[in-house]
């Protein structure tokens, strides 16, 4: 159940990044999980577990969008404390940008919260650019989330 390890690390270590939360998911039982890791193994999914000596340390997941197939969303990006600035991160956004090409995508992006700084420079760095579009961030209504998107070919 490594898949569920990391996430929910990600999700008690950086709670305002992601759409749920380490309550709701914690109560979900393994069947749930495994359910999750299958769907994460498709043509229409992937999701990347970083590994670092013997201990998990970041995730990154991608789904092509159901409406414009050349564009994919990268979700869940994470990389524990002891490994940003590493290359980790570089190296799970371009697993995923290499898998979105192999599956059709001309696009990748995603939703940064507006309070997580340090997320939007290391997507800036990658090449990403805010887009305009804003929504709702679905945990705090003083939140907004910011999309950020590149072009892959």
């Amino acid at each position: 159940m490594s898949y569920k390890a990391v996430r929910l690390r990600a999700l008690s270590d950086v709670p305002s990044a992601f759409g749920s939360t380490f309550q709701k998911e914690s109560r979900l039982d393994d069947n749930e999980w495994i359910a999750r890791a299958v769907r994460l193994c498709s043509n229409q999914a992937v999701g990347y577990l970083a590994l670092d000596t013997a201990e998990y340390c970041g995730i990154a997941v991608c789904f092509l969008d159901e409406d414009d197939p050349q564009t994919a969303q990268l979700l869940s990006m994470w990389v524990a404390q002891r490994q940003r600035k590493t290359g980790m991160g570089r190296m799970l956004v371009e697993a995923v940008a290499h898998w979105a090409v192999a599956h059709g995508a001309r696009r990748l992006r995603l939703m940064v919260t507006s309070s997580n700084y340090p997320a939007m420079d290391f997507y800036r760095k990658l090449g990403f650019s805010p887009t305009g579009r804003t929504e709702p961030y679905p945990n705090d209504p003083a939140l907004e989330e910011y999309e950020m998107a590149k072009m892959l070919v």
